[in-house]
């Protein structure tokens, strides 16, 4: 929200208050608060009829500075809250210190700088007294709009070149600098400035991040306003924010989660191909089976199936009962297709339209979120005379959670999490909770309530979702998918900066509907797309009125599934450990170029290629003919397809057939090759091959983890003049080992030589 009329001028009806001068100053051990006049006082008489701003510098974790500024500190503070990690607010190693008239809390390789003799302003100083950002003298203010609103407005500063990141899932353009963003949670598709999941987090390039400890509308405005700050406000009377240390942008995201929550491990069969009904196409058993059938005659393993939407009754979602007339033997149909081995995926969302019985049952109970003159709320989009289930009354989430148990008990494995976003403020909820912050949090709510379900019943690692919607948060339930998007070249590359503004914002893992969501896609349009969701870390075919099965584009597109499904396959012993990375790190597995190179100024507005974990770089082809151009960092390169080499710096303009796309293995990797091409969760220790890239000099250690994540073998690689040396240990079953600079290999069980 914009509140100034240029630089001199505040808006018409504009009132704003900006902290001037420390007026008093109490220090602890490890926190301290500053009360900041909002003029200068010259005189006693100017303590009279003025407010203050109390503003709280504390530490919650190591190398996380939190600042809270307050207005008026007796608002009621009904909730939601994030919920942050460790909980106690202070960081064991946070420490003050006075000099003269400046304070400073120090945590890790973070620093806050309050100079009391000057003017107002905080500093932020990374390692070795960096320069990161800082709230000069309107930095701290609140300010009233002329229909009466209350903000608190914080502005840090913007260094010359500096770029920003993240704010969720958004399909503007990838460096935010120039933005206005609000953090509120839309059903908008891909093509526009609003956004399914909406974090309150930055990332910058100068090596740090930017929480907003704010469940509701947080209004960002990103070089947009004051063009050489980041601006964001609240309409509340206090408003919390934290700096989160680098200096390196893994090194942001793995405090930030830490923070916010580490996500779950997948497991590892939803790394597999999904394939879905789609929506609003017609399909019974017979249409499915045909769909499995034709997967297997053409040699494509399929790993899951989803039924979308009309698996159930029309006008009755979600009453969580197929529709008899078109399944007659729900039952009978999973288990025939977890005979041949598939998982099995089931739509829902969290509304109960009013033709459902679970309408009646759930109003009877006090299941559905009220107006506040008691009336239940409900309206006729998308289902008519909709209500919504007040996941805060914890009766309605286990009745909720007992209907999906039942489909967990027919052979159901996962469930897609669809909506979530357009949540009412009009409303009384169960807990008392403010409709304000409720819109955005009901979405970690809804996801959290049957991910937990999923635990609880299918054991830990064994739970996975495909959600929609998500706040700060929310990466702890994976995996996210990129929403509604149109069956296009340009919605294929929004999908891409979404999903990379998604990863810098603390998400592990990511999807998006391959070929499109809208309309059927040009056969192109489809076998682009295929090589680039089945390189992400999770794999669907989905769409909405017409099928996605392959052989519908034809049978090229047929040999493009099949090959980047069975590539995938035996990437799996490094794509898995990847995720288990992720897991313990909050480092996500599909990773702007930004994240591994943050030294390189070229990666930093790189916005249509990516790494897949550490050493694969992915360069989608977004055009019909297969002209594509990508940068190529520092070091030699060699193509996964090819074995052809590329050595870098450099941008590359290449042509390339359906059946291929810029697929780069980063010089000095080691990649863990498996054998086993039909299946994402096989033995990944059967006959592994490590794949020797470059002719670096250098040492690396590879983990091939099991299907829990944890390490089952780890191999230590040293490569010197006197070749290849490779020491196993947890295994003694064979391997093989491939140098791809010159073709030698060699067989062991303990340590190998390759000269």
């Amino acid at each position: 929200m914009k509140f100034t009329d240029g630089f001199w001028l505040m808006r018409e009806g504009v009132r704003a208050s900006y902290a001037t001068e420390i007026r008093d100053l109490r220090v602890e051990e490890n926190r301290f608060t500053a009360y900041a006049s909002v003029k200068k006082v010259a005189a006693r008489g100017d303590t009279l009829n003025t407010p203050l701003i109390t503003v709280e510098c504390f530490s919650p974790a190591e190398g996380v500075i939190g600042v809270r500024t307050t207005h008026h500190a007796g608002k009621a503070r009904r909730g939601p809250d994030f919920t942050l990690y460790p909980g106690d607010g202070s960081a064991p190693g946070a420490r003050t210190r006075q000099e003269g008239g400046t304070t400073e809390l120090t945590s890790g390789p973070l620093t806050l700088r309050m100079d009391g003799d000057g003017p107002w302003g905080i500093t932020f100083l990374g390692p070795d007294g960096r320069h990161l950002t800082g709230a000069g003298p309107k930095g701290t203010a609140f300010a009233t709009t002329p229909d009466g609103v209350h903000h608190m407005i914080a502005q840090l500063a913007l260094d010359v070149g500096e770029n920003v990141y993240g704010l969720g899932e958004r399909f503007t353009p990838y460096v935010k600098n120039g933005q206005s963003v609000d953090i509120w949670q839309a059903d908008g598709g891909t093509s526009s400035e609003q956004a399914y999941k909406n974090i309150p987090f930055y990332l910058s390039s100068r090596g740090y991040g930017v929480f907003v400890n704010h469940p509701g509308k947080v209004s960002f405005e990103v070089g947009s306003e004051a063009v050489g700050q980041v601006q964001f406000s609240v309409e509340d009377q206090t408003l919390e924010y934290y700096i989160v240390a680098g200096p390196t942008p893994k090194e942001v995201l793995s405090r930030y989660t830490a923070l916010t929550g580490r996500p779950a491990l997948p497991p590892a069969w939803s790394f597999g191909l999904w394939l879905t009904t789609s929506f609003c196409t017609s399909y019974d058993e017979a249409t499915v089976t045909s769909f499995v059938d034709g997967m297997a005659e053409r040699g494509i393993p399929l790993s899951v199936f989803h039924f979308d939407c009309f698996w159930m009754r029309e006008y009755q979602w979600s009453d969580f009962l197929w529709d008899p007339e078109v399944f007659p033997d729900p039952e009978g149909m999973l288990a025939r297709l977890k005979e041949r081995g598939l998982r099995i995926s089931m739509w829902i969302n969290p509304y109960i339209a009013q033709k459902s019985a679970l309408f009646a049952e759930a109003a009877g109970h006090g299941y559905l979120v009220r107006r506040p003159d008691g009336d239940i709320w409900q309206w006729d989009l998308w289902q008519p005379g909709m209500a919504l289930v007040d996941f805060t009354n914890p009766a309605a989430a286990a009745w909720y959670n007992g209907k999906l148990r039942l489909l967990l008990d027919q052979g159901v494995d996962c469930f897609k999490t669809d909506f979530g976003e357009r949540i009412p403020t009009d409303v009384v909820w169960h807990d008392g909770s403010d409709p304000e912050r409720m819109h955005n949090y009901y979405a970690q709510i809804y996801n959290r309530t049957v991910f937990d379900l999923l635990e609880r019943e299918r054991g830990t690692g064994e739970a996975v979702l495909f959600a929609r919607s998500a706040t700060a948060g929310g990466q702890q339930y994976p995996v996210h998918w990129g929403g509604d998007c149109f069956a296009s070249f340009t919605a294929m590359a929004e999908s891409l900066r979404g999903g990379l503004s998604l990863s810098l914002s603390g998400f592990g893992f990511w999807s998006h509907d391959i070929g499109g969501f809208e309309g059927t896609p040009d056969p192109a349009v489809f076998k682009r797309w295929l090589a680039f969701g089945l390189l992400s870390s999770h794999s669907r075919l989905h769409g909405n009125v017409s099928y996605r099965v392959p052989w519908e584009f034809g049978e090229e597109a047929v040999d493009v599934a099949r090959k980047f499904t069975l590539l995938k396959h035996r990437l799996m012993p490094y794509l898995y450990a990847v995720a288990a990375e992720a897991h313990r790190t909050g480092v996500p597995v599909m990773r702007p170029m930004l994240a591994e190179f943050p030294g390189d100024p070229a990666t930093r507005t790189l916005d249509r290629q990516y790494m897949l974990g550490p050493d694969l770089l992915v360069a989608p082809v977004f055009t019909e003919d297969g002209e594509v151009e990508y940068y190529v960092p520092e070091g030699t390169w060699t193509s996964l397809l090819t074995g052809e080499t590329v050595t870098g710096p450099a941008w590359r303009q290449e042509t390339h057939g359906f059946d291929s796309l810029p697929l780069l293995v980063r010089d000095g990797a080691v990649l863990p090759w498996g054998t086993d091409d039909q299946r994402p969760d096989g033995d990944w220790l059967d006959h592994l091959t490590l794949r020797v890239f470059g002719s670096a000099a250098g040492e690396r250690t590879v983990t091939v983890p099991d299907l829990t994540g944890a390490a089952a073998a780890s191999f230590h690689v040293v490569r010197d003049a006197a070749g290849v040396r490779v020491t196993a240990e947890g295994t003694g079953r064979p391997y093989r080992v491939g140098v791809e600079e010159t073709g030698a290999a060699g067989e062991g069980t303990g340590t190998v030589t390759v000269a």
